[in-house]
């Protein structure tokens, strides 16, 4: 099992609510899946940016993140959650 680490600023909600609509059945075509999200947080060290939504994605492993990212079936899918606003995913592992 492999972890993502998703930092979204939204700028566009309208966007990131039809992103919402199919993101879990993107993430589940590679086996992928949200398994938390919360635009509330607590700053436990640092100063970071503090995104208006987090989340942390598990998939079985790196191959199957790296297959959800670059799925050209799921080229819309990633486009709309990047016109949401800004977009930071990072593989952990």
């Amino acid at each position: 099992m492999v972890y993502a680490f998703a930092h979204l600023t939204i700028s566009n909600p309208d966007a990131l609510a039809q992103y919402r609509d199919v993101a879990g059945e993107a993430l589940a075509k590679h086996g992928g899946k949200v398994e938390s999200a919360s635009g509330e947080f607590t700053v436990l060290d640092g100063t970071p940016t503090e995104p208006n939504v987090a989340a942390l994605l598990s998939f079985p492993d790196k191959d199957a993140a790296l297959a959800w990212t670059n799925d050209p079936e799921l080229v819309d899918v990633h486009a709309l959650r990047r016109s949401a606003g800004g977009s930071d995913i990072l593989l952990l592992g």
